[in-house]
């Protein structure tokens, strides 16, 4: 539970960074409005980010 905080804290403290630079608007990532609200799915942001993460992990 303490990693997956951390975690969250992270990403939303990097979040802006990550927008300037362009993630989060890649095609696949999904922005809808529904119920009211402004809905954000950063499906191909994550797929990347996952990927870059785990080249980095294989190399250290």
């Amino acid at each position: 539970m303490i990693v997956i905080f951390l975690a969250l804290m992270l990403i939303s403290w990097f979040s802006p960074l990550l927008h300037r630079l362009g993630f989060g608007k890649l095609p696949g990532d999904l922005r809808f409005r529904a119920f009211g609200r402004d809905w954000f799915i950063p499906l191909t942001t994550t797929i990347l980010l996952s990927f870059v993460a785990s080249l980095i992990s294989k190399y250290v």
